[in-house]
């Protein structure tokens, strides 16, 4: 497994996707959001593994226009603002080859061994 988890440091669900990883001796990499955003290829791969861009968005995110704006624009305009405001993204978004989820979902990881 290549494990990659992508959140923020203070993030309680990325904290929690950690310990997954650890306590199953599985090694993961931390990439965090704040610092190193996502590149538009790993963006791409995500939304195509979670079924569309709507399934990678925070609903209770803090930045509640950037949403609304994600939300109601063209369908091809939405990849460019989510890459601009990557704080209105479901964390951890965790990463598994072809694989991917947004948003703490153990049950599905289970299923990646």
């Amino acid at each position: 497994m290549n494990i990659q988890i992508y959140g923020t440091k203070k993030c309680f669900d990325t904290k929690k996707a950690q310990r997954y990883f650890k306590e199953r001796n599985i090694k993961f990499q931390f990439i965090d959001l704040k610092e190193k955003g996502m590149s538009r290829g790993e963006l791409r791969n995500v939304m195509q593994a979670v079924g569309s861009a709507e399934a990678v968005l925070n609903e209770n995110c803090k930045d509640q226009e950037a949403l609304a704006l994600v939300r109601y624009i063209a369908e091809d305009e939405k990849e460019e603002k989510i890459l601009a405001n990557q704080q209105i993204l479901k964390t951890p978004i965790v990463r598994n080859g072809k694989l991917a989820t947004a948003g703490y979902q153990p049950d599905e990881w289970r299923c990646w061994n």
